[in-house]
């Protein structure tokens, strides 16, 4: 498994090493020793969802409040979708900045993006279906959204996508700088010391 961190700090590509023979494939898309290594804390996992899209869909910009916030560990089990990362954290070095990741049912990546970040996808493909194991459980009243085309963000969508589809929840999402006026961002300093908080938990937890 190769693990590289994106151009936005504290997300990360995962590859996995594939093996295949006669009878099929596997791989290994999860494992908490080499994430924890790589993020510096454990993954304390509480929730796990699917969603299955169009081709075309757009989902995103989410992002919920720190703390608790929500991490993600996110990859495409059929078809394939482009997935962002986007630097919603007021102060970071990469606020608005944005990277992307091909996850795919071809070469089985995923995606770790920490609290605080937002995230977003666009399928590719029909029925792609993503998987999102999450370090919290859903709070309607803890989470939010930015318009995924927004132009200060301008995230690019391959052509292969084809039309856009978006919710009427994510159409109606303020803008990044609406967001920040209206005080729903976390700030990069907060965000750090939520994952610090972490690994010190973790550090009494085994001691």
């Amino acid at each position: 498994m190769q693990i590289r961190e994106l151009s936005v700090p504290d997300s990360y590509e995962i590859t996995p090493v594939q093996h295949a023979d006669d009878r099929g494939l596997f791989f290994e898309w999860y494992r908490f020793d080499l994430l924890e290594q790589a993020i510096g804390h454990p993954l304390t996992l509480r929730q796990a969802n699917v969603s299955l899209s169009r081709k075309g869909v757009v989902r995103g910009i989410h992002f919920a409040d720190v703390p608790l916030g929500q991490a993600k560990l996110v990859t495409a089990t059929h078809g394939a979708v482009l997935d962002y990362v986007i630097d919603l954290r007021v102060g970071s070095p990469a606020f608005g900045r944005w990277d992307a990741v091909l996850l795919d049912s071809e070469h089985h990546r995923s995606m770790y993006l920490a609290e605080g970040l937002g995230h977003a996808f666009v399928a590719l493909t029909e029925d792609a279906t993503v998987s999102y194991l999450v370090t919290d459980t859903y709070h309607a009243d803890r989470e939010h959204a930015i318009n995924p085309l927004d132009p200060d963000i301008a995230l690019a969508f391959p052509p292969e996508a084809g039309e856009l589809l978006l919710s009427p929840r994510d159409t109606g999402a303020p803008s990044l700088a609406e967001a920040l006026a209206g005080g729903l961002l976390t700030t990069w300093d907060d965000a750090r010391a939520h994952y610090a908080s972490l690994d010190t938990a973790a550090q009494k937890g085994g001691a």
